[in-house]
């Protein structure tokens, strides 16, 4: 699949704002931390991915109600569906100049209950193109990796049950999206009203 750059600027990628909010002292302490370990662009991405898919449990797998969609807010409660945790990636990696993109696929249940799946991806210094990377979180039959030579996604669309990946790569998250989780009161209520397809 061809990834398509909304944006033909690349500073778009970089923005901050209300929902990727990287000049959050939350952002930027946790930023801080994590560049202090890892001082360059390549192993810093990748520890700012593992850091958001590790330390910050997807709220389906731990069970929390609470929805977030403020990459800061995520950080803090260490809480946040896939697309939130997306903005809390994109916002450890914008608040060290890496161009950071959201991506979206459709996914299903064996072709039942579709719901949109958030990831995002990154272009780091020297590379021809863009990566896409998955911090949804492991577990039990889902391995997602960083990875710049061949993604390494939590699930692979399966065309047979109507999944499919969207190629385009947004510079803020879709407000259809964001729409239905700044609306929502709790988690039961935002699985009424989440987008099926984009």
């Amino acid at each position: 699949m061809e990834l398509i750059q909304q944006d033909p600027d690349i500073s778009a990628y970089l923005a901050a704002d209300e929902t990727v909010d990287h000049g959050h002292p939350v952002v930027r302490e946790t930023s801080d931390r994590l560049w202090a370990e890892h001082p360059d662009a390549y192993s810093y991405a990748k520890a700012a991915y593992e850091f958001v898919r590790d330390a910050v449990p997807h709220s389906v797998d731990s069970g929390d109600p609470r929805v977030t969609w403020r990459a800061s807010d995520v950080l803090a409660t260490r809480n946040g569906i896939c697309v939130a945790k997306s903005h809390a990636l994109a916002a450890l990696l914008r608040a060290r100049a890496i161009p950071t993109a959201f991506c979206y696929q459709r996914l299903t249940e064996d072709g039942a209950d579709p719901m949109v799946h958030g990831l995002v991806a990154v272009r780091l210094p020297g590379r021809p193109a863009w990566a896409r990377q998955d911090p949804r979180g492991n577990k039990a039959g889902v391995d997602a990796r960083f990875s710049l030579d061949g993604e390494r996604l939590a699930w692979p669309v399966r065309a047979e049950f109507g999944e499919v990946d969207y190629p385009v790569l947004h510079a803020a998250p879709h407000p259809a999206v964001l729409a239905a989780l700044r609306a929502a009161t709790d988690r039961p209520h935002l699985w009424r009203t989440y987008p099926t397809e984009l």
